[in-house]
C-alpha cells in the first residue's frame, strides 16, 4: 500500500493514469488489428470469434481492476486528509499517554501507575536519561490508577536538574510473583508530524503515536 504521504499518493494517482493510458493505447490497436483481421479473412475460413471475445474479456477485467485501484487511491486520499484533520485537532490538548517518560519541569514530575489485582509490595523507581537510578519509594497496592508526583530530588534529597526522567514500577504478589504494571503521562500536544507513513502527535521534538493515547482533554475545561 502507497505512503500516507504527498508523495507516495502522488506516485500512486500517477501509476494508475500510466496504466488506463497504456490500456485505451492496447485497446485502440487491438481494434485496428481486429478490424483489418475481419477485412481481411478468408470467407471460406473466418476468424475464431471465441479468440478475439476472450480479448475483450481480458481487456474489461483489466480495466475493471484500474477503475478499482482508482476508487482505492480516492479512499486513501480521503483516509489521509481525515487523519491530518484530525490529528491538528489535538493541538493543544492535554492528553493521557502510555509510557514511562516524563518530563520535571521547575521541579515536579508527574505519572500515573497501575498493577494487576492481588499485589502485596510496589516499588517505583525514577531513572535519568542515563538509565541511572536517582529516586526509590514505595507504591500504592491498592486496585485502579495511581498519581505519583516527584518533587524532583534524589533520595539524600538533593535536587536534580529539570529533563527527562522514567517511572518505572514493579509489583509483586504474595508469593513473591511480577505482576503486570503500566505507566502512563499526561502532555500537552504542541504539533502534529506527517512525515511519517501515519501521522502522528508530536511534544516538542517527541513524536507520539495513536496508539499510545489514553485520553484526551479539553485544557479549557481543567482551568474553570
Amino acid at each position: 500500500m502507497p505512503a500516507l504521504n504527498g508523495l507516495g499518493l502522488n506516485l500512486a494517482a500517477s501509476n494508475t493514469q500510466t496504466a488506463g493510458t497504456a490500456l485505451a493505447d492496447d485497446f485502440d490497436t487491438f481494434l485496428v488489428l481486429l478490424t483489418e483481421q475481419l477485412k481481411n479473412q478468408d470467407p471460406l475460413s473466418p476468424l475464431d470469434s471465441n479468440e478475439f471475445v476472450g480479448q475483450l474479456v481480458q481487456f474489461s477485467g483489466v480495466e475493471q481492476q484500474i477503475a478499482q485501484n482508482r476508487n482505492l487511491e480516492s479512499l486513501i486520499n480521503l483516509n489521509a486528509v481525515n487523519s491530518a484533520t484530525s490529528a491538528v485537532s489535538f493541538i493543544g490538548k492535554e492528553v493521557d499517554v502510555l509510557g514511562p517518560t516524563a518530563d520535571l519541569v521547575n521541579g515536579s514530575a508527574k505519572w500515573t501507575y497501575a498493577s494487576d489485582a492481588g499485589a502485596s509490595s510496589v516499588t517505583i523507581l525514577v531513572k535519568d536519561a542515563n538509565g541511572k537510578i536517582v529516586f526509590q519509594a514505595e507504591g500504592d497496592t491498592g486496585n485502579g490508577d495511581h498519581s505519583f508526583i516527584w518533587n524532583g530530588r534524589d533520595n539524600f534529597g538533593t535536587a536534580l536538574p529539570d529533563g527527562p526522567y522514567d517511572l518505572e514500577v514493579s509489583a509483586l504478589d504474595e508469593d513473591g510473583n511480577l505482576l503486570s504494571t503500566s505507566v502512563s503521562t499526561s502532555l500537552v500536544i504542541t504539533g502534529a508530524d506527517f512525515s511519517g507513513v501515519e501521522p502522528a502527535l508530536l511534544v516538542g521534538d517527541t513524536r507520539i503515536a495513536f496508539a499510545n493515547i489514553l485520553a484526551v482533554r479539553d485544557r479549557s475545561t481543567l482551568n474553570t
